[in-house]
């Protein structure tokens, strides 16, 4: 029985993917991301490169459910996010750099968006796909609070500053669904977040 959630299309994407990668390891839910991102970038390897921790897809299911706040780094990937949001729970969503007209000093926006929404929402969903100097700006802010965010996607591309980023979510214990490595982006960090809003509007119908 098709989704109603998910285009016909979309549907067709999937049933060639689910040819494609044949065997896995991953669990339902986690396929239901993995697959979602390959649809985004057509690209296999990201099934390599994805990481959940343990509990992470719950706590995000959870915190959708809840209608907890959904902060971006950047407006790309709250527009890639919105028409999903918008079919299922509505929840807030926010881009960090949105919220700062300038920087602070050694700062970009971004980062100084960021450390403002995670004063006013620390237990938010927080979506990366471009920013890792915000990334690291949460990871810095989180070794040092006792509130942790439902969730952490962390998945920003490029060369600078990206892997360190990283590596530094790993480090913490919030709950966190990250790519690897250099790549990421956008669109793959908009593909993870849509993901486990169709399995929390899923869930939620059970």
């Amino acid at each position: 029985m098709r989704n109603p959630l998910n285009h016909p299309i979309l549907e067709q994407s999937f049933a060639i993917i689910d040819q494609e990668i044949g065997k896995h390891k991953f669990t339902p839910d986690e396929y239901a991301i993995v697959r979602r991102v390959i649809h985004s970038t057509a690209d296999f390897e990201f099934a390599k490169l994805i990481h959940f921790s343990p509990e992470a897809i719950a706590s995000g299911i959870t915190a959708i459910q809840n209608k907890t706040p959904i902060i971006t780094d950047v407006g790309m990937v709250k527009q890639g996010i919105t028409g999903m949001v918008g079919k299922t729970f509505r929840n807030p969503v926010m881009a960090a750099v949105e919220q700062a007209s300038v920087a602070l000093p050694g700062k970009t926006r971004t980062e100084t968006g960021l450390l403002s929404c995670y004063c006013q929402f620390p237990e938010a969903i927080y979506v990366f796909g471009n920013a890792p100097t915000a990334l690291l700006a949460l990871c810095a802010e989180l070794q040092q609070s006792s509130v942790k965010p439902a969730l952490v996607i962390g998945a920003p591309v490029g060369f600078i500053s990206v892997v360190e980023a990283k590596e530094a979510l790993a480090k913490t214990l919030v709950p966190q669904i990250q790519i690897n490595g250099r790549k990421g982006g956008s669109p793959v960090a908009a593909a993870i977040l849509n993901a486990l809003m169709v399995l929390a509007w899923e869930n939620s119908e059970t």
